[in-house]
């Protein structure tokens, strides 16, 4: 068996998208409210979705210094270090951990304009230049 998932499924990624945008602690509630209805999701299963989130260590909550029922939920970690982790977890599960196989896949599959190459030629020198530092 693989070792257990630690990055977010792709519904608690819509929990976590909330809670990134929002900047703040939310309670639950807050959560679901600015989810709304097009998500598809209840209540009961956004709360389960956060408590996972929590066990996972990608959420954490604080009790309400007013109300005991009442949780906080803020981030442990930041978008940027999930869409790290998840794609790392997805290179090694269908490329083996090879970045380049990876990468070349995603580049082969799209038609880049010039200006996406030019990004992706200053993404590769920022590399570079990162790995001359000490």
């Amino acid at each position: 068996m693989g070792r257990e998932e630690l990055t977010p499924s792709e519904s608690e990624w819509q929990v976590m998208e909330v809670l990134w945008e929002g900047g703040e602690a939310m309670t639950s509630s807050e959560v679901i409210g600015r989810l709304g209805s097009e998500s598809g999701m209840n209540p009961k299963m956004v709360r389960v979705l956060m408590n996972r989130l929590c066990q996972k260590g990608i959420l954490a909550y604080r009790v309400d210094e007013k109300d005991a029922r009442i949780y906080h939920y803020y981030p442990l970690k930041t978008k940027a270090e999930c869409q790290r982790e998840k794609s790392n977890r997805f290179i090694e599960s269908y490329f083996a951990g090879n970045h380049i196989g990876a990468v070349t896949a995603l580049i082969d599959s799209v038609e880049l304009t010039e200006e996406q190459i030019r990004e992706l030629e200053d993404v590769l020198q920022r590399s570079r230049e990162d790995r001359r530092m000490p």
